[in-house]
């Protein structure tokens, strides 16, 4: 019933609204066709697959997103990553690997959100995106300096054919640079009008495009030189699985890229009652959009920033709104077909340019730079590895390095301190001596993970036990659920060592995850379960309890007949 209810709210047309979001969709439709087509051209397709992409995985994302707002698109990152992942493939198959590798991260989209698997953003670090979103602004840029200026580099390296290009201003072809560069003023300008900021990227497009008309532009080409724009809307067809297995590693990344594009966008974009809308549910419709844009003839799409903040600005109330830009779309496809094939790829690629030097975000580099070495190295492999490899494995080596670092990081960041009891108030903290005194209790509080690697730096930094007899060392564990296989052995030897002398090892505030560790691994028995104390709701309660018993049994060595026994 809850189910039922919760459809009829999300799918409810409410008419006060509609006229509003008609406006708003309107508005993003007309900003995002050219955005659309110079999407495509970025990932060196047909200018129509960013089209079609729009007509279909914009109003169907609107539909399955948890996100009323979010506007699912194409996006410069997941289009400059489509455009990596086809290195090597035949001209010939390219398109159907496109459509092909929509499907593949539609799947994987779906699935993580089906199996509510949106807490996996979390481990893409800032420090990775960082790194790979401002590599790819500068790589939108690089790449579209040919489109630009009407020079075409022969070096293959984005870099060397940047200064490359820089070195022949003598060979650029003016009236393309021309059409560019006038496109590229207007986006600047138009949008601090207020009447027309609104239209400012179709009206940048237009203008910039009319020099075309003009006698001596005549070598300027327009959209309807590298494609044919039919006046129809994108057939059935099912994708090609021939490149599968060429293209699972891409899909992975290309999913990686989108999703955490639109984790984004969910926590910057709450819904209309003030609550954030559930990431899962933001996986799974990006994940439906791109399962259906696959059979459509469309390229890989998520949640895209810029699209999602043009619709809110609009005026959008609902999610309908994103749903009437993409049924726009596709009327102006059919009713304007001839217009769209006389806009100018130098504009287009001036469009990109701009968007490229507005993914180029120094505050957030220099967030990530100033907070400490970790995050610091992992932007800046992530950012040379973006600009010198394919982009699904410059994303993958960002994560991984990220972990391993992370996990370096952790098994060195463990502190193990002495906790000394004061009479009547809170125990002090002290540096861990590095030698037990004999019968003494000592108390050790371990900070950080104790798993793998940080159990063996935790083992380095114990107390050395050899020389002290009939020593106690009640060993601090609230906070921890579970222990790895290492730490169990760490534990082990240092009861052992300390049983051989004497003396004896004292666990406290122990949960009952660890409790279970322990008695299936047979540690429980080596300790004594009367030497174990399980953890309370009282602060201190287990190890007060634990000090006591441990005094106890010191003092019971000094009477008659008393043993360490």
């Amino acid at each position: 019933m809850k189910m039922l209810d919760d459809l009829k709210r999300r799918y409810t047309v409410d008419r006060k609204n509609l006229g509003a979001d008609f406006i708003a969709g309107l508005i993003t439709g007309v900003a995002s066709i050219p955005d659309s087509m110079a999407s495509a051209i970025l990932a060196g397709i047909s200018p129509l697959t960013g089209l079609y992409t729009m007509i279909v995985a914009t109003p169907i994302g609107a539909l399955f997103t948890s996100s009323q707002m979010m506007h699912i698109s194409t996006t410069g990152a997941l289009s400059l990553a489509v455009g990596s992942s086809l290195y090597g493939v035949p001209p010939d198959q390219q398109l159907h690997a496109v459509f092909l590798l929509a499907l593949m991260m539609g799947v994987i989209q779906t699935a993580m959100g089906v199996f509510k698997m949106g807490f996996l953003v979390r481990f893409v670090p800032n420090a990775v995106m960082t790194g790979f979103l401002n590599a790819v602004g500068v790589l939108i840029i690089v790449g579209q300096l040919a489109q630009f200026t009407g020079y075409r580099s022969p070096n293959a390296n984005a870099i060397a054919r940047a200064l490359d290009t820089l070195l022949n201003v003598r060979n650029m072809v003016l009236p393309v640079l021309t059409v560019g560069v006038v496109c590229v003023v207007l986006m600047l300008v138009l949008p601090r009008i207020k009447r027309v900021s609104q239209w400012s990227l179709a009206l940048a497009m237009a203008g910039a495009s009319a020099l075309a008309a003009f006698g001596s532009f005549d070598v300027v080409p327009l959209v309807g030189d590298v494609t044919t724009v039919p006046r129809a809307l994108p057939g059935f067809m099912i994708p090609d699985f021939k490149l599968f297995l060429d293209l699972i590693v891409p899909a992975f990344a290309l999913s990686i890229i989108g999703l955490v594009q639109g984790a984004g966008i969910s926590q910057g974009y709450p819904d209309r009652d003030g609550k954030f809308p559930d990431p899962s549910g933001d996986f799974l419709g990006q994940g439906v959009a791109n399962v259906a844009t696959s059979f459509f003839q469309g390229m890989p799409s998520g949640g895209s920033l810029s699209g999602t903040a043009l619709v809110v600005s609009a005026g959008a109330r609902t999610r309908w709104a994103n749903f009437l830009c993409g049924v726009l779309i596709a009327a102006t496809v059919l009713l304007f077909a001839g217009v769209v094939k006389l806009i100018a790829m130098p504009a287009l690629a001036g469009m990109l340019i701009v968007v490229g030097y507005q993914t180029i975000k120094p505050v957030n580099i220099r967030t990530v730079w100033q907070t400490g070495r970790v995050p610091r190295v992992v932007m800046s492999i992530t950012f040379l590895g973006t600009l010198m490899m394919p982009l699904q494995y410059a994303v993958l080596l960002g994560v991984a390095t990220s972990i391993m670092l992370y996990v370096f990081q952790g098994a060195n960041r463990i502190r193990l301190v002495e906790l000394v009891p004061v009479k009547g108030g809170f125990p002090t903290e002290q540096p861990a001596p590095r030698q037990l005194a004999s019968r003494r209790v000592t108390g050790l509080l371990p900070y950080g993970s104790l798993f793998y690697a940080a159990a063996k730096t935790l083992e380095e930094n114990l107390p050395a036990a050899d020389q002290a007899r009939q020593a106690v060392v009640i060993f601090l564990l609230r906070g921890y659920d579970e222990f790895g296989s290492t730490m169990i052995g760490v534990l082990d030897r240092y009861a052992r060592t300390l049983q051989g002398n004497g003396g004896k090892l004292i666990l406290a505030g122990v949960s009952e995850g660890v409790f279970q560790q322990i008695d299936r691994t047979g540690l429980l028995r080596l300790i004594g379960r009367e030497n174990v104390f399980m953890a309370q709701p009282q602060w201190g309660a287990a190890a007060n309890q634990a000090l006591e018993s441990a005094q106890a049994w010191l003092d019971g060595l000094d009477q008659p007949g008393g043993s360490a026994g």
